[in-house]
């Protein structure tokens, strides 16, 4: 009787201790007024069930573009400690994240999880030594380039075109002519299915939805007949068929058993591409730029068991770089790593704590030498912010994308926010406060000595797919 209790006792521990599984989503291009916990008029069911039920993120930052956060994401760092703090990985170039940082899915393996990445990659190609299953994942099916079509998963760049769609390291071309979210769907579910419940699981999910181009089932569209706007409708059908992707992989998890021990990390990787048909108001701005409407990220935790407060929205300051750590002690290790540029959320996540930040840097660039931090409530910028940077409205059908681009006028040498007081971004108060915008210049000249050259490479002919049967791989660097 006494070995069965202890026995009993011993098994509950062994449940109670166990690592939490991790699903991290990602949706390309999310505008901060694109899902329904924010905006009303989106069909989110399952996205709005979550956030409201777990912890909406309201101030949680990305970068202005696709690469540089999930090379944030994957290492912990800033992009302008990795080089790729300019621009993305075009599917031309020799570019990619440098292979002496360890990546998430390569720390969590050595803490016993299992890894996987479905959907988009984007962090280098050109030798399979930057590829996803030689990074730390275990299985790989998406693409690796930063845009394809959604149903014949083909990108074309410099007069080049070919196949970007992988299982493994395999071309996949049997998925010709499918929707890529319900591709990655199905896979999602297949992982979660076949997965040995023995082990801890790190699902990565990045989804292609809702990037250019814009292109859903009708289905989607459909739903959105109000909206005149033929690109805002398909935009909004695009959000409404991740959504109820996300709704599938989520039924997936409770039905196998896993939402019990479960930490969901849903983000977007960079503002709205508003010159397109994405949504960031009240923000300023637009993704590739550096006010809040390119670097403000729809976000939330959910947990059916993990978070000891749920239900809210939190205001702590969260960056990109602070999800490695924060997962790796969610899996019960350390960061050993003294130059990490993130900081462990953990406490603020899970036990509803407070922020270990009161500072982040958004982006330094080589290219335009154009930068901005914060610190506190004050938020410095050095230059151009980018091309997009207004309050804009959603792009009417056929508008001259002029008017967008028009905006770009020069800007004084620095300009600084009160982003507490003044989110979106409205007054410039530097004349009001010089003292302080000498103490945030100092702030910035600081992080600038830092910084590492941007990985800038000319495109490559030896790229083109003719010379791998029709496929963007790699094999030419």
């Amino acid at each position: 009787m006494i070995s069965t209790v202890i026995y009993q006792l011993m098994a509950l521990t062994l449940v109670k201790c166990s690592k939490p599984h991790v699903v991290f989503i990602v949706a390309d291009d999310l505008g901060w007024n694109d899902v329904g916990w924010h905006n009303p008029n989106m069909i989110t069911p399952n996205l709005d069930k979550l956030a409201k039920a777990g912890v909406i993120l309201n101030s949680s930052y990305v970068q202005p573009l696709c690469s540089p956060s999930r090379n944030c994401f994957m290492s912990g760092y800033y992009p302008y400690h990795t080089g790729l703090q300019d621009q993305v990985v075009f599917v031309v170039e020799p570019k990619y994240l440098p292979i002496n940082f360890t990546l998430i899915p390569q720390r969590l393996k050595s803490l016993g999880y299992a890894t996987h990445i479905v959907g988009k990659w984007h962090l280098g190609f050109c030798n399979w030594k930057y590829t996803p299953t030689e990074r730390g994942f275990d299985s790989f099916v998406g693409y690796y380039s930063g845009k394809e079509g959604y149903y014949n998963h083909t990108r074309s760049e410099m007069n080049m075109t070919g196949v970007d769609f992988r299982k493994n390291k395999d071309v996949d071309r049997e998925d010709k002519g499918r929707y890529s979210a319900d591709v990655y769907t199905e896979r999602a579910i297949e992982i979660i299915k076949t997965h040995d419940k023995s082990k801890p699981l790190y699902l990565y999910l990045p989804f292609q939805s809702v990037h250019a181009p814009l292109e859903v089932p009708k289905r989607f569209e459909d739903m959105y007949k109000n909206i005149e706007t033929i690109n805002r409708r398909i935009y909004c059908g695009m959000v409404t068929a991740l959504d109820e992707a996300v709704g599938k992989v989520v039924q997936s998890l409770d039905e196998e058993g896993f939402m019990d021990n479960l930490l969901l990390v849903f983000t977007s990787d960079n503002g709205g591409p508003y010159f397109d048909a994405a949504n960031n108001l009240p923000l300023r701005g637009a993704k590739s730029t550096l006010w809040e409407g390119g670097t403000k990220g729809a976000a939330f935790v959910y947990s059916k068991t993990l978070l000891k407060k749920t239900g809210y929205v939190n205001t702590g300051m969260m960056h990109a770089v602070d999800w490695y750590p924060t997962l790796v002690e969610l899996a019960g290790g350390e960061n050993t790593d003294p130059n990490m540029d993130g900081v462990s959320q953990y406490d603020m996540l899970i036990n509803g704590g407070k922020s270990k930040r009161n500072g982040f840097v958004y982006n330094i660039y080589d290219m335009t030498n154009s930068s901005a931090i914060r610190y506190g409530d004050l938020k410095l910028i050095q230059g151009s912010p980018g091309n997009y940077n207004n309050w804009a409205p959603l792009p009417k059908l056929g508008m001259d994308m002029s008017v967008y681009e028009a905006d770009d006028r020069p800007f004084p040498p620095y300009m600084m926010f009160n982003i507490t007081a003044d989110p979106t971004e409205h007054e410039d108060i530097i004349a009001k406060y010089p003292e302080l915008a000498a103490v945030m210049i100092e702030k910035l000249d600081e992080y600038k000595k830092s910084r590492v050259p941007a990985l800038d490479p000319a495109p490559d002919p030896a790229s083109n797919p003719k010379y791998f049967n029709g496929a963007w791989s790699p094999g030419w660097c």
